[in-house]
């Protein structure tokens, strides 16, 4: 068979094996990033969140589209409506709707998922780098 035939468009990731220079820090915040999987037509998105105790997302923000999360590890708390992400808890915002602030009551790991672009405008916890191909055009 010819070897062309035989290369895969499907992508897999073991999370033993990530490249840790592949990391997205946010020192100020207690959390960093790590994208699985990039549409870069699109913006969408899936990425791996890890936050340390006390890790926060400090203000409340929108989306230029929608999120989706799913809570591996922790506690994880959207403080203004009080809703709380623990192992196994599924989380939906819908594009546009203000959410925050947040805070991880534990180490907590997070699979973040957005079906388009993240941002509309840069949020102040985010730098010109680390926001690179995630606001909307």
């Amino acid at each position: 068979m010819n070897a062309e035939f035989m290369k895969s468009l499907e992508t897999m990731v073991n999370r033993d094996e990530l490249d840790p220079e592949k990391w997205i820090d946010f020192p100020d915040y207690g959390f960093r990033q790590y994208f699985l999987w990039k549409n870069e037509e699109t913006g969408a998105s899936i990425a791996l969140l890890e936050y340390e105790k006390g890790g926060n997302i400090p203000i409340k923000h929108t989306h230029a589209s929608n999120q989706f999360m799913y809570c591996l590890e922790g506690d994880y708390e959207y403080i203004d409506v009080g809703m709380r992400l623990r192992p196994g808890s599924f989380y939906m915002n819908p594009k546009g709707n203000p959410h925050g602030p947040t805070i991880a009551h534990e180490r907590s790991v997070l699979i973040e998922i957005y079906d388009g672009p993240h941002y509309a405008e840069k949020p102040v916890f985010h730098t010109d780098e680390s926001i690179s191909g995630f606001l909307q055009k």
